[in-house]
C-alpha cells in the first residue's frame, strides 16, 4: 500500500509530460486531462481512507531507511490536503474547458496545470525539508507560467512582483535549510523534530524558526508580506485565479502548521504568540483591503489574505480545539474561495467586466448564478448553517477559552466586515437595475455553473454535517499535536 502514496505526485507529473506531446491537439489534451483529474480524486480518497484506518503510512524511496533516504509521509492532515487539492483540480480544470482560449491551450496550459498539482501534492506528502523546497519550486515554476499565460501588459507587470517575492522566499528557504542542517545534522523532518527537542528550542533555533515562518508567510500571504497577492491573482483567467486563490496560499499555511506542530513546538510563548499576533494583523489589513475595493476579483483576492489569518490564528492559540478549527477552516476556505473565483469568472463572461459599478441586475437574468453565489458568499462570511460558521466558531471559542480575548474580538469584527464586503458584491452585481445588454442577458451560463455546483454543495454539506467533519478535524489535530506519533512512524522507533 505504501507505494500508492507516491501516485498523487507521480501521475500528474507523468501526464503533464505526456500532454506536452499533444500541445496542438486540444481534444486529446482535454480527454486525458479530465480522466487524470478524476483518477487523482479517487486515488486521494482511497489513500485517505487507508490512512484513517491503518495510521500514518511511510514510503521510503529506493528502500533507503529514514533518515538517510527520501521519505513520503501520509498522515491524516496530508491526505486531507491531497483530497482538497484534487477536488479543486477537477472543478477548475472543467471550468477551464469552458473558458480558456485555444491560444492558451496551445502554449502548454494543461501540462503546467498538472505539474503544479504534482508540486502541491508533493509538498503535502514529503517528509524532509529539502524536498519540501523542491516541490515548492515545481509548484512555483508552474504557477509562473500559468499566471503570465495570455501575455497582457497587466499580467506581465504584476506577475513580475509575484516572481520576485517568491524567488526571494526561495533563497531564504535555502538559507533556513542550511541553518537547520548545520544545527541538527539532518533534513528529515521527523529527525529534526527529535533533535530540536534534545537541543531545546532556544537561541539560534528560534532564529531558524522565524526564518522558516517568514518563508512560508511569504508564500501564504500573511502580514506584512501579502502585498504581491491581490494584484497578481487579479490578472489570470478565472480558472487559474480559482486554483491559485483556493489552493496555492494553503500550501504555505500547511507548511507553517506542519513546522510549528512538529518541529518548533518547544517555545510556544515566543513562536506561537508571534503567530497569533501576525494572524490578527493579517485579518485586519486583508479585510480592510476588501472593503475598500469595488471590483469583484479584487475583493476576493483581499479576502484570501484576511481568511488565512483565521487559519494561523488557530495555530497560534495552539489548543486542540483551535487547531481543529484551523484544519476545518482550511477545508472550508479552499472549497468556498475556489467557487467564488469561478463565480467571478462566470459573471465576467456574461458582462465583460469585474467592475461592480458597471454591473447590476444579474439576479433577474441569471437567478441560479445569483443564488449560488449568495450561498457561497454568506458561507465565507460565517453565517450558519454553512461551513464558514462551523469552521470559525471553534477558533473563536478557543480564543476566549485560552484568554486570547483581543484576537477573538478581531476575528468577530473581521467576520462582520467580510459579510459587508460580500453583500456589496451581491447588491452591486446581482441586485438592482440591469446594466448589461439583452444579448448578455440571454447568455447561457449553465455549462459554466456545472463545475461550481459540487463546490456549493460541499459548503452546504460541510455545514449540515458539521459534527462528523469536526470530529475528524479533532482527530487530525490530536495526531499532529503529538509529534511523537509522526516521529515514531517515520523513524520506526
Amino acid at each position: 500500500m505504501s507505494n500508492l502514496i507516491i501516485l498523487p505526485v507521480l501521475i500528474p507529473f507523468i501526464i503533464g509530460t505526456i500532454l506536452i506531446l499533444f500541445n496542438k491537439q486540444h481534444t486529446i489534451q482535454r480527454v486525458i486531462s479530465g480522466i487524470t483529474a478524476f483518477v487523482l480524486l479517487g486515488l486521494a480518497f482511497y489513500i485517505a481512507v487507508f490512512v484513517y484506518q491503518n495510521g500514518i503510512t511511510v514510503l521510503e524511496l529506493g528502500n533507503w531507511p529514514a533518515p538517510f533516504g527520501i521519505v513520503l509521509v501520509a498522515d491524516m492532515f496530508a491526505t486531507m490536503m491531497v483530497i482538497l487539492s484534487s477536488i479543486v483540480g477537477v472543478v477548475c480544470l472543467f471550468f477551464a474547458f469552458q473558458t480558456i482560449s485555444s491560444e492558451r491551450e496551445k502554449f502548454f496550459f494543461y501540462p503546467f496545470y498538472f505539474f503544479l498539482l504534482a508540486g502541491v501534492n508533493g509538498a503535502f506528502l514529503t517528509g524532509d525539508l529539502f524536498n519540501l523546497f523542491v516541490f515548492f519550486e515545481v509548484m512555483l515554476i508552474s504557477s509562473y507560467i500559468l499566471i503570465v499565460m495570455g501575455g497582457t501588459k497587466y499580467q506581465l507587470r504584476e506577475s513580475l512582483k509575484y516572481v520576485i517575492i517568491n524567488v526571494f522566499a526561495s533563497i531564504l528557504f535555502i538559507v533556513g535549510v542550511a541553518y537547520i542542517y548545520a544545527v541538527t545534522g539532518t533534513l528529515n523532518m521527523a529527525q529534526i523534530a527529535e533533535r530540536v527537542g534534545e537541543l531545546e528550542q532556544v537561541g539560534v533555533l528560534n532564529v531558524i524558526a522565524i526564518i522558516f515562518f517568514i518563508v512560508f508567510a511569504m508564500k501564504g500571504g500573511l502580514f506584512p508580506l501579502y502585498f504581491w497577492l491581490p494584484r497578481s491573482y487579479y490578472g489570470p483567467p478565472a480558472a487559474i485565479a480559482a486554483l491559485f486563490g483556493g489552493l496555492l496560499t494553503k500550501v504555505g499555511i500547511y507548511a507553517i502548521i506542519r513546522s510549528f506542530t512538529l518541529i518548533f513546538t518547544h517555545d510556544p510563548g515566543f513562536t506561537h504568540y508571534l503567530i497569533v499576533t501576525i494572524a490578527g494583523f493579517t485579518m485586519i489589513f486583508g479585510v480592510l483591503g476588501a472593503v475598500s475595493q469595488f471590483d469583484f476579483k479584487r475583493i476576493l483576492s483581499y479576502h484570501i489574505i484576511s481568511q488565512v489569518g483565521y487559519m494561523v490564528m488557530g495555530l497560534g492559540i495552539y489548543s486542540q480545539l483551535a487547531v481543529a478549527g484551523a484544519i476545518y477552516y482550511i477545508a472550508h476556505h479552499i472549497i468556498v474561495k475556489s467557487a467564488l473565483f469561478l463565480f467571478a469568472g462566470a459573471t465576467q463572461k456574461i458582462t465583460g467586466t469585474t467592475d461592480l459599478k458597471k454591473m447590476g441586475g444579474l439576479l433577474k437574468t441569471h437567478p441560479y448564478l445569483a443564488w449560488m453565489f449568495f450561498i457561497s458568499a454568506i458561507s465565507l462570511a460565517g453565517i450558519p448553517p454553512l461551513s464558514g460558521f462551523f469552521s470559525k466558531f471553534p477558533i473563536i471559542l478557543a480564543g476566549f477559552e485560552e484568554g486570547n480575548y483581543v484576537i477573538a474580538a478581531v476575528a468577530l469584527a473581521v467576520g462582520l466586515l467580510t459579510l459587508f464586503s460580500m453583500m456589496k458584491i451581491f447588491i452591486y452585481a446581482f441586485w438592482g437595475e440591469q446594466k448589461h445588454t439583452e444579448q448578455q442577458a440571454n447568455y447561457k451560463v449553465g455549462k459554466l455553473l456545472l463545475p461550481i455546483v459540487p463546490l456549493v454543495a460541499l459548503t452546504i454539506i460541510l455545514g449540515f454535517a458539521a459534527e462528523p467533519i469536526f470530529v475528524y478535524s479533532l482527530q487530525v489535530a490530536e495526531q499532529i499535536l503529538d509529534p511523537s506519533i509522526y516521529i515514531k512512524s517515520v523513524l520506526k522507533e
